[in-house]
């Protein structure tokens, strides 16, 4: 049993405040500002700058990806191109790869104001294939070796430059389907549990991953629902399979479907391909069939999906950038519950950026979540100034929080890692300091994004999101108290301790022990 009296922030439904928790066995026990005379000669800590949150909650995070990238090559800090290329010589002078894969390229963050080409590529790795992933996540150069190897299975593909070597779209897809054929699962799976530990420095104890990125037989969603099972930290790990096949998600036992990819509607503002309703500021550089970019899926395909899931009672995510893509998502939602209809289901649309009116009504009126990512509104790899650009005033319209919350929409945080770090630090900031002030949240509604909301976005607020009695002691010791700093301090945060089930969170774990963990723990935690 622990006493921890000093700012308990519970981030309850009415944002109590409160004195002392106690723990016991891993569960809260009594939350209140009186501690109970039968707790008084327990172990006490006092907190005092500190302040006790629950555990923080990711609710995108591309895992398996941010593992991977975050152990290998990553030309983020790149300011320009000679950077770059430096970073990928270094990478391949020191790890001798067969194959190189990178992430972070961006046109905004170099001198240049121009993204790296094959022949920048080609000139300090031409021996190789190489494959550098766009910040965004949703694009990427590849080298003239690796056209060479992948130009036969591209065919008519849309998306494929050979010229520069950008692929994006389904020319995009269809690479990352080689590339993760390359990669080693033992050494993925190594670089995973590095991965997990970084995220609870984080204070992040709830993952909603998204997984099912093209290896072959879907052997990642086997790997992530392994280590799922296998974390010898209770750290509550959920699983959204992106596909559109609903038999796979079914018959993996799995109650969730969704997230990018396959579940993709249309593209992302770095690309110019996210789908509007109206065309990009810029249209007249495009080609007259993208000039409001890409929906990648029909209205009836989508429907079809959303019915099969929903009536399968899975539930659905997909992610949208663009307000026509937006709208798509929410007529096949709306299609399929009025075909089905479903008290609980939580469908969530990921990012949300560029909402519409009717759309929000929509999510309001039948109770559908939007996972939002704060950080993108104060993001290097993708300025204001860019998306003002190719948007025009619409730049102003994106992820408006505060109508949204008005509205009753419940919204989630997550980071959308590896495209930002994945800090909910930098999120709640962000969600706090909109560039649109009228748009900006209060640090409590940020800090629920990331806890309490964050939980409801998996069925998981019975059992986490929030510090009360009877739930499990996922908790956070922060450095200080988040509802007593000025919005503009909130980066001043920092995650001391990360307690799971009332015990600090221990780094390190064998790959040998977690897979042994894992068939002895079967289907749970996923």
């Amino acid at each position: 049993m622990n006493v921890y009296e000093g700012s308990i922030v519970t981030c309850d439904a009415l944002g109590t405040v409160a004195r002392f928790l106690v723990e016991d066995g891993g569960r809260i026990v009594f939350v209140g500002d009186t501690l109970p005379r039968e707790y008084s000669e327990a172990p006490r800590e006092r907190l005092g700058e500190n302040a006790l949150l629950p555990a923080f909650g990711d609710t995108h995070i591309h895992f398996l990806s941010y593992a991977f990238f975050s152990a290998g090559l990553d030309v983020r800090a790149a300011r320009t191109i000679a950077d770059t290329q430096a970073a990928i010589a270094d990478f391949v002078r020191e790890r001798s790869p067969s194959f190189v894969i990178g992430f972070g390229a961006s046109a905004h963050s170099v001198a240049e104001r121009r993204l790296l080409t094959r022949e920048d590529i080609d000139a300090v790795c031409s021996d190789r294939p190489a494959f550098i992933a766009k910040y965004d996540g949703h694009a990427g150069v590849a080298n003239s070796a690796l056209i060479a190897l992948v130009v036969g299975k591209l065919g008519k593909l849309r998306g494929f430059d050979a010229v520069s070597g950008l692929m994006t779209q389904e020319a995009f897809f269809r690479v990352t389907d080689v590339v993760t054929g390359k990669i080693s699962l033992p050494a993925t799976l190594g670089n995973m549990l590095s991965g997990i530990d970084a995220l609870a420095g984080y204070g992040i104890g709830l993952v909603h991953s998204v997984t099912g990125i093209g290896f072959p037989a879907d052997m990642d969603v086997t790997l992530e629902s392994l280590f799922a099972r296998g974390l010898k930290n209770p750290l509550a790990y959920r699983i959204f399979f992106q596909t559109m096949d609903v038999g796979k998600v079914l018959k993996r036992k799995l109650p969730r479907i969704g997230g990018c990819f396959a579940t993709a509607l249309d593209g992302c503002f770095g690309s110019v391909d996210a789908a509007l309703l109206e065309p990009y500021e810029a249209a007249a550089a495009l080609p007259p069939e993208s000039c409001k970019g890409v929906l990648y899926y029909p209205d009836e395909r989508v429907k079809a999906f959303c019915k099969e899931a929903n009536r399968s009672g899975l539930q659905i995510e997909m992610h949208v950038i663009g307000d026509a893509a937006f709208d798509q998502a929410l007529s096949a939602i709306a299609a399929a519950l009025a075909d089905f209809p479903r008290e609980d289901h939580r469908h969530t649309i990921i990012h949300a950026c560029l909402p519409t009116r009717h759309g929000l009504e929509t999510c309001a009126k039948l109770g559908i979540h939007i996972a939002v990512q704060p950080a993108f509104l104060q993001w290097e790899q993708e300025p204001l100034e860019y998306i003002e650009s190719i948007l025009g005033q619409r730049a102003f319209g994106i992820s408006p929080l505060r109508t949204m919350v008005d509205m009753g929409i419940e919204l989630s945080g997550g980071s959308d890692a590896p495209c930002t770090v994945p800090n909910p630090i930098d999120g709640i900031w962000g969600a706090c300091n909109h560039y649109v002030p009228g748009q900006s949240l209060s640090v409590q509604e940020a800090l629920n994004l990331y806890t309490r909301n964050a939980a409801r976005g998996s069925f998981d607020e019975k059992e986490r999101g929030s510090l009360e009695a009877g739930k499990v002691a996922d908790m956070i010791v922060l450095n200080r108290d988040p509802l007593s700093l000025e919005p503009g301090d909130l980066r001043s945060l920092q995650v001391e301790r990360l307690l799971l089930q009332g015990k600090p969170y221990k780094a390190g774990q064998g790959r040998i022990a977690l897979l042994s963990r894992a068939f002895l723990n079967g289907g749970k935690g996923i």
